[in-house]
């Protein structure tokens, strides 16, 4: 079934390295468009971070924030070299800075370092929580798609009889034409070439002829209820194939002669473009 690419995933954990909340927003995007917002002293963690959401996501903006708060337990260490040249930078300027204070230095990168984990199992149990936070976004993004394709299913049971209810209205369209000519030709006093009137009504009849379009529609229809059947991304693809069905209905409409296949074409596209906005959030 297909996915959405929208969700939203927040995972609090807890251990003995601390607390750590993991938050991942996803929304429409054509690719997959990674961003994250780490804390500086765990910034290491995002190729390894970027490399666990590439697993499982494959469209969407996704946004994945980490809050660490390290156990109470641990002792923290501040950069005195760093504090020093702060301090001589402050000095230089105090002029233009005269409200500087204390706390603005310990605001700084680097200057109060976190304390000394074992940085390999620090990432692994953070990383554990990653996977939780993606577990619940692909869950999320699973019941929406769900939904996204029931949505679909319907739509695409709507337009099938509207299909057959054009296909089975070309003989009655023609018929229309060829009596409307007849009547015109009647109206003139000159004899009438006969074989000539069937060669017009022969062209007339190639230029009304939508076989071929009804064809490519039942076909794009049958393809994409295949396609919601796939566990794969196929938000790509049934965006295609709404171009697809507008574009063989355009040609319909185009050839239409009869105000009643006109409106129909006109419910068709009505209904693909519904369609069309819902395959916008399918990963």
């Amino acid at each position: 079934m297909p996915a959405s690419m929208t969700g939203f995933a927040s995972i609090t954990i807890d251990g003995d390295f601390g607390h750590a909340t993991w938050e991942l927003r996803a929304v429409n995007h054509r690719f997959l468009d990674l961003h994250f917002r780490l804390p500086d002293s765990l910034k290491t963690l995002e190729t390894a971070c970027r490399e666990a959401c590439q697993k499982h996501l494959r469209r969407g903006k996704i946004d994945c924030s980490l809050r660490f708060i390290p156990s109470e337990n641990a002792q923290f260490t501040v950069n005195t070299d760093l504090i020093k040249q702060l301090t001589a930078a402050q000095e230089t300027i105090a002029d233009l800075c005269p409200t500087s204070t204390p706390s603005d230095l310990l605001r700084w990168p680097g200057v109060i370092k976190n304390p000394s984990f074992d940085e390999k199992a620090l990432a692994a149990w953070l990383l554990t929580g990653l996977q939780q936070a993606l577990d619940e976004l692909i869950l999320m993004r699973a019941k929406e798609g769900t939904q996204l394709a029931k949505l679909l299913n319907e739509r695409l049971q709507a337009i099938r009889p509207l299909v057959d209810t054009i296909s089975q209205s070309v003989p009655d369209m023609l018929k229309k034409q060829r009596e409307k000519l007849q009547a015109r030709l009647a109206e003139l006093t000159a004899d009438v070439d006969h074989q000539r009137f069937e060669q017009e009504v022969a062209l007339i009849a190639q230029r009304m002829d939508i076989a071929e379009e009804i064809d490519r529609l039942n076909a794009h229809c049958e393809e994409v209820s295949h396609v919601l059947q796939s566990d794969e991304a196929i938000g790509r693809r049934l965006d295609f194939l709404m171009q697809e069905l507008n574009r063989e209905t355009n040609t319909v409409a185009s050839k239409s002669v009869d105000k009643a296949t006109t409106h129909t074409a006109v419910d068709l596209k009505v209904l693909i473009e519904q369609m069309r906005e819902q395959v916008q959030n399918i990963e």
